[in-house]
């Protein structure tokens, strides 16, 4: 499948379908059973060019569980919903058994991870709050087994349909998109910014806006934790994911020719980056 949007915001990686699928793809990329990873770097390594595929014993990491829509996986986060609620905020260490149960997991944890534990990673003010976080989030049940990210360029639209088309954008592409999202709209707010996981900026929140009749695009990678983790991958700062729901994305293919892409304003902005 070629995207119009991609050639014309000239994009530096491909985008990135996202498809619920009861088949795991031939050589697809996929974490071992049990052991960490950060569920961007599937997308990263789709972008890429390359299938990555996750199911609910491979997604890497809770957050990653619950982003990817494997159901409420911080119930399996070492001390339950508490523990994480801990975790994402003040830390473990002035909790009831926290730091017993800090000194039990050590040996399974970066010395990273294990000192955010046990003093919290402080993304969210306090544990209280943490649990108003979790209460908002769309936590899903996907119907399949598996998540696949492809390449765009490999999907055949006549056999697969994406839930979600995945950009990683630069300022200007971003600009780019959120332009187009609303182009056709009629309204101002067709594209969001929540707080969330990388991983939940991709899946989750995508999948709650596929949902609606004029589904909303979902801007994210603002986790700095997956900045830091696709960082490596990408080997630059830059950039920003942009996930349309394929309904969406059809809309922004469709108002490419006439719109402001083929106009001197963007084409001026384009011949200053290359």
């Amino acid at each position: 499948m070629k995207s119009s949007i991609a050639q014309a915001i000239q994009l530096q990686y491909q985008p990135v379908a996202l498809l619920w699928s009861n088949e795991k793809p031939a050589d697809a990329m996929q974490f071992l059973e049990g052991k960490w990873g950060c569920v961007m770097w599937l997308a990263v390594h789709a972008a890429k060019g390359k299938a990555a595929v996750a199911n609910i014993k491979t997604f890497g990491c809770t957050g990653g569980g619950v982003g990817l829509g494997f159901g409420n996986q911080y119930e399996n986060f070492p001390g339950g919903e508490e523990g994480f609620c801990h975790f994402l905020s003040s830390g473990n260490a002035g909790r009831p058994g926290g730091p017993e149960l800090a000194e039990q997991i050590k040996p399974f944890m970066t010395k990273e991870s294990h000192e955010n534990f046990l003093h919290g990673e402080r993304y969210i003010k306090s544990p209280h709050l943490v649990h108003k976080f979790l209460e908002a989030l769309p936590m899903t049940d996907i119907p399949e087994a598996f998540v696949v990210f492809k390449p765009l360029a490999d999907i055949d639209p006549l056999k697969e349909k994406p839930q979600t088309v995945i950009f990683f954008a630069n300022p200007d592409q971003l600009s780019a998109l959120v332009v187009l999202a609303n182009y056709g709209r009629g309204n101002n707010e067709n594209v969001i910014i929540p707080y969330a996981a990388g991983c939940q900026t991709i899946g989750i929140y995508p999948y709650l806006e596929a949902k609606s009749v004029k589904p909303r695009a979902v801007v994210g990678l603002t986790d700095l934790s997956a900045r830091v983790y696709v960082r490596k991958q990408l080997g630059d700062s830059h950039f920003i994911t942009f996930a349309a729901p394929f309904a969406l994305f059809e809309e922004m293919e469709q108002n490419v020719p006439g719109s402001f892409l083929e106009r001197h304003t963007w084409l001026s902005l384009m011949k200053e980056e290359s």
